[in-house]
């Protein structure tokens, strides 16, 4: 415990609150005041103290947010990304813990149509190993922000089903596609892989922000231009 005080600059009544609400792996129990932890526990209080500061959730909020509740809530993609590494090391598995399409449901009545949708169309995946099938954290807020899209009035009847939007997926596969390889020749030899872990961390929410801002310009004109022409042949 003393090691992993000094490991992650924080003090043992802490690392003992975060143990008793289930957000660190247990350690070893070597013997009866004994334990034995390692760097996954390190790396754990790391996540959560970026939960914390950058997601500003609170202990509670992220608990919640593990067990697959408060979905809804309106995190980035950022904070899901921290919180499936943290369920993965919590739990030693690669895989993480997966949220029910019926508790979804029970909040979105159009959750199990829209999660099918977009499964065939390859932008999220169904774990159908059980009595109902499960998604990810991550599958689970992109159903979820769906919803909210809905809500908006961008549904079937105005004409604006789920398989529109199939050209997110093209688009987002090619822009990481080139991220990564820009990244990788960019990074070759240069800095560490810490380095590169710390860089990308800080800034891949930032280039998400980015990247809306340019999209978003680009809509604006797209839009622009469309009235322009159509105003154009009424004259």
């Amino acid at each position: 415990m003393r090691e992993l005080e000094e490991k992650t600059g924080v003090n043992r009544e802490v690392i003992r609150i975060l143990l008793r609400k289930g957000l660190l792996p247990e350690p070893l129990r070597l013997a009866r005041n004994q334990a034995e932890y390692d760097e996954t526990h390190v790396r754990a209080v790391a996540v959560v103290r970026e939960l914390q500061k950058g997601s500003r959730l609170t202990l509670d909020q992220i608990k919640e947010l593990l067990d697959g509740n408060g979905l809804d809530s309106g995190a980035g993609a950022q904070t899901y990304q921290h919180l499936e590494e943290l369920l993965a090391i919590r739990f030693g598995l690669a895989e993480t813990r997966l949220v029910p399409l019926g508790a979804i449901a029970e909040r979105n009545p159009m959750a199990d149509k829209d999660a099918h949708t977009f499964e065939q169309m390859g932008m999220i995946e169904l774990v159908n190993d059980g009595p109902e099938p499960r998604l990810s954290l991550t599958d689970a807020r992109i159903v979820e922000i769906w919803a909210q899209i809905r809500e908006l009035g961008f549904n079937e009847e105005t004409g604006f089903p789920p398989g529109n939007i199939a050209f997110y997926r093209d688009a987002a596969e090619e822009v990481a596609a080139k991220e990564a390889a820009v990244f990788l020749k960019g990074s070759a030899g240069r800095i560490t892989e810490e380095k590169a872990a710390a860089m990308l961390q800080g800034a891949l929410p930032l280039m998400l922000d980015f990247f809306g801002l340019l999209r978003l310009k680009a809509f604006m004109r797209n839009i622009h231009e469309a009235v322009d022409a159509s105003d154009n042949d009424a004259s």
